[in-house]
């Protein structure tokens, strides 16, 4: 899952460079191509008014990524792949974690009424998730009596529970550092809109909107990236808020499946 994190981070942040790139690329030849053809006026206006109905809101988003400074809007798209690959190695680490528990039950049931513990064993053996590891744990301890089982049982459910929200921390930072980042830019950037009036010794509305514009861009974009986030974030507490409840259970009727095979064969 580490490895399937990093993959998923090169690739992300591969793809946003090549973007930032093509339309680094893309923007000169534009200039260049603009003053060479000698059009009417009316056809130049033409033009303009085409292009951003063919972009659309795709290209309209990657217009403002490189409005706002590159330099900022570059750590805030880091933080956006990184805490998706963390949020995409957590959902499929729950997903895998997800098992029929009412079939695992069954089966382990079965294999002790028959009083063949190592069939219950093998059971759990050959059942991936939480809830089988917990079995099995309890189950290689059933012939130390009862409290020796639930024990096991309690400790071992609460190293699954570690093992379920391993690298959550990691989504609450890029969370935190989404945002932050978006508001470190806009003062940067409102600190040179500020520079840039003084250089040019008054205080005009071109100077000032554009230099506040291009400041909030990054702040616009550390919201979103934490929305986005955040959301993630929320799916991933119920899955294993359900996977947590479901372990409590089962554990419990392995508990008394333990108390009533004892009984039974202690006669």
């Amino acid at each position: 899952m580490k490895r399937l994190s990093l993959i998923l981070a090169v690739i992300g942040v591969i793809a946003f460079g090549s973007i930032q790139f093509a339309q680094a690329q893309d923007a000169p030849a534009a200039e260049q191509a603009t003053p060479a053809v000698d059009q009417p006026a009316a056809a130049a206006d033409a033009t303009p008014t085409t292009a951003p109905a063919e972009g659309g809101i795709h290209k309209e988003l990657k217009v403002k990524f490189i409005e706002g400074s590159a330099f900022f809007m570059s750590f805030v798209a880091i933080a956006l792949v990184i805490g998706l690959a963390f949020c995409i190695e957590r959902i499929i680490y729950l997903s895998l974690a997800e098992v029929n528990s009412k079939k695992l039950i069954l089966a382990v049931e079965a294999a002790l009424e028959k009083g063949d513990v190592e069939a219950a064993k093998d059971v759990c053996r050959n059942t991936r998730g939480p809830i089988a590891s917990i079995f099995y744990q309890g189950l290689l301890r059933v012939d130390q009596g009862i409290d020796v089982v639930e024990k096991s049982v309690v400790s071992y459910g609460g190293v699954q529970a570690g093992y379920l929200e391993k690298g959550c921390s990691w989504i609450t930072l890029f969370i935190a550092m989404a945002p932050s980042l978006g508001f470190l830019g806009t003062v940067i950037g409102m600190v040179q809109a500020f520079d840039k009036i003084q250089q040019v010794g008054d205080i005009s509305p071109t100077v000032v909107a554009g230099g506040m514009k291009v400041a909030l861009i990054t702040t616009i974009f550390g919201l979103i990236v934490a929305l986005i986030l955040q959301l993630f974030y929320n799916y991933i507490l119920s899955k294993i808020e359900a996977l947590t409840s479901d372990m409590e259970d089962s554990s419990i009727t392995l508990l008394d499946m333990v108390i009533k095979y004892n009984l039974k064969y202690k006669k």
